[in-house]
């Protein structure tokens, strides 16, 4: 399967696209007097970096854990000059190896997806928060109660706002508010050395440095990309066990139940031995009582007159 240049991109197109929610990113609205440099050729290019990432993991069937501490990707010039990377010419995409580990590497660093969790003209710790819950952790974060306000006061262009930080402070007084936010808030603040469309910086829109730490709610505290990739890479299975519920739920069709979850950890003990590659988790897949109980179904049902 991982053979086939067409399985491959429906894998790409269709699995990772819904997984990472990568349609959102040709969505991405910006604001240009916050960032006026922001084109629609950055953002195509965005959405191609990723889609080549994710596609160059399955065809050399690499481990999941790639997506996280790969130190290459591809650019061409364009998104080049956006990430601060030299000596790339041309509108043609390549691998580069990646300078700055620190500052790059996997999905956590893309500016697609950086830029798709955000708002127009600022980051949001809340909308990446959520999305590194929901995507990479594994952990679905609730949503807002009904009537519940979820807004921050407005910024406007040249004046200096509070801290984000800050500003979720304030927010998380309430107490509807503060238990969701415990647990959505810091993963997000990890990812602030990323600006609203993905470029590296050390000061916030105030010119004030940026703070990336949080403090998780088992009382973990993660700083910046590579303190919350070093997180998330210290329990070698947690991620191969996010990116197995995906899979296993887009090869079923269905959202995975309580019975589905003894065959999700065989799945994922049983792919450790390999690293956790793309194979090992897709055999592991279409050989589980789930996944063959659908196939039988399915079969019977094409059988009846």
């Amino acid at each position: 399967m991982l053979g086939d240049r067409r399985a491959i991109d429906g894998l790409v197109n269709d699995f990772a696209a819904q997984w990472l929610n990568l349609r959102r990113v040709g969505e991405v609205v910006v604001h240009p007097d916050f960032y006026p440099n922001f084109d629609e050729s950055l953002l195509e290019a965005f959405k191609q970096e990723t889609e080549m990432f994710v596609a160059s993991t399955l065809r050399e069937d690499r481990s999941v854990l790639d997506l996280l501490r790969a130190n290459y990707t591809f650019v061409n010039e364009r998104l080049a000059r956006h990430y601060g990377i030299p000596g790339v010419y041309g509108s043609r995409f390549r691998r580069i190896t990646l300078p700055n580990p620190d500052e790059r590497g996997g999905l956590l660093a893309q500016g697609g997806l950086l830029a798709a969790t955000s708002y127009p003209e600022r980051t949001s710790p809340v909308l990446r928060g959520k999305w590194l819950l929901d995507n990479i952790f594994g952990l679905p974060a609730p949503p807002p109660p009904p009537g519940v306000d979820t807004t921050l006061p407005d910024t406007k262009p040249g004046a200096v706002p509070p801290t984000i930080r800050e500003r979720l402070a304030q927010h998380r007084r309430e107490p509807v508010c503060s238990s969701c936010h415990s647990a959505i808030d810091p993963p997000g603040f990890a990812l602030e050395n990323f600006d609203a469309i993905g470029g590296w910086r050390t000061v916030d829109e105030g010119g004030r440095p940026v703070d990336a730490r949080g403090t998780l709610v088992n009382g973990a505290t993660i700083e910046g990309l590579s303190g919350l990739r070093a997180y998330l890479l210290a329990e070698p299975d947690r991620f191969p066990h996010t990116v197995t519920e995906k899979l296993l739920a887009y090869g079923l069709g269905r959202r995975l139940e309580y019975f589905d979850r003894p065959a999700v950890r065989k799945i994922v003990r049983d792919a450790a031995a390999s690293d956790y590659r793309w194979s090992s988790l897709i055999l592991g897949i279409v050989k589980s009582p789930p996944f063959l109980m659908r196939k039988a179904s399915q079969e019977g049902l094409s059988l009846k007159p």
